[in-house]
């Protein structure tokens, strides 16, 4: 045994496996260094040779908060840090788009009076009235009529005329069937006939008004024509003149007439007429219509007409005061502009001694009228 001891150990010192294996006795100086651990790669890992070691935990990125995640709750946007201040060419550019989604608030600056009337304001936004200012002294300074200076006075104002000749004076002409109806009552029916016609301008024109009214199977009981000459005072107003014929009743009579006709407000057509005939009798008579339009072809009108005398007229049967009135309502329907058939009723009343004139006459001082007539123009 202690010849095998010392042996062994030789034999341990001599062989490097087996003084590794043995694990005993002091490193020889000539034994070659023991070769690396094996790397462990994932191959191998998976198939169960070694293990990866754990890897370092990473820290989990923080998720950016936006503003629409923002908006739904699901985060808070940190605090803006106070931005130095921002230099022109840093500084972010606030546009009208943006301002008109509520991103940013365009500065309030001075507009010049020759700028963009819209520029600096937000879509939605109330732009502040322009100011109100009379024109500059200058303005009225010049000649009124700048071109004399050029071409001369003369010759200007022969280039003017012929253009209000050809622009503002063009004649024309109309004529108006305003009432051709019979007269449905009690007794003997009747018939009116009452029209007019016009020549000329917007300023001046020449007017003949006629009315005929009587019974059928009679000779007209009144029948009258009138000339006048027609001169406009404003847009909506004549100033009429001229004479006036009555054929009858007999005996026949002349007049002088003066009288207005136009446009009253609210669309009321009037035309009231003052009559001194060749004897000195002096009568009035006023008349009023109104166009109501129901539909675009169906129009209702009331229609009024007073008669005054000032002084009674027994041979003409007229009286003093309000002599006679008649109130009406026409309702017609233009198959075209120029024709329109209508039907009304209308009520005439003499009054004071024009009523006891007709009856002393055997005629009846008023009553109902049921009308059927056509109003047509040319």
């Amino acid at each position: 045994m202690k010849r095998l001891i010392p042996f062994l150990l030789a034999t341990g010192l001599g062989s490097p496996a087996l003084a590794q294996h043995s694990g005993h006795g002091a490193p020889v100086q000539s034994q070659a260094p023991a070769p690396a651990a094996a790397a462990c790669t994932p191959e191998h890992a998976a198939m169960g040779h070694c293990k990866l070691p754990a890897p370092a935990p990473t820290p989990a990125p923080a998720l950016a908060c936006s503003p629409e995640h923002a908006a739904m709750g699901h985060c808070t946007l940190p605090a803006p840090a106070p931005a130095p201040a921002a230099t022109p060419a840093t500084a972010p550019t606030c546009t009208p788009e943006h301002a008109a989604m509520g991103h940013c608030k365009l500065p309030t600056e001075p507009v010049a009076a020759t700028s963009d009337p819209h520029a600096g304001h937000a879509m939605g936004e109330e732009m502040p009235a322009p100011p109100v200012a009379p024109p500059p002294p200058g303005a009225l300074s010049g000649p009124a009529h700048a071109a004399d200076a050029v071409f001369g006075r003369e010759s200007m104002a022969e280039a003017r005329e012929e253009l209000r000749r050809e622009h503002g004076s063009i004649v024309a002409t109309k004529v108006m069937l305003d009432q051709l109806e019979a007269r449905i009552r009690k007794g003997r029916d009747g018939y009116l006939v009452e029209g007019e016609a016009w020549y000329g301008g917007d300023i001046n024109k020449l007017w003949l008004k006629t009315e005929i009214e009587g019974e059928f199977g009679r000779s007209p009981e009144h029948a009258e024509v009138q000339a006048l000459w027609s001169r406009a005072i404003n847009p909506w107003w004549n100033l009429q003149g001229g004479v006036r014929y009555d054929f009858r009743p007999d005996p026949e009579r002349a007049h002088l007439v003066l009288g207005i006709e136009g446009l009253a407000p609210y669309w009321f057509e009037i035309n009231a007429a003052v009559f001194v005939s060749h004897k000195g009798e002096v009568t009035a008579r006023f008349e009023a219509e109104y166009d109501q339009r129901l539909t675009q072809k169906l129009i209702l009108q009331p229609r009024i007409e007073f008669d005054l005398a000032a002084q009674d007229v027994p041979e003409l049967g007229i009286g003093s005061g309000l002599s006679s009135a008649e109130a009406g309502l026409r309702l017609r329907y233009e198959i075209a502009p120029e024709f329109a058939p209508y039907v009304g009723v209308a009520y005439e009343n003499a009054f004071g001694d024009t009523a006891d004139f007709r009856r002393a006459a055997g005629d009846r001082a008023g009553g109902l009228n049921f009308l059927v007539g056509v109003r047509a123009w040319f």
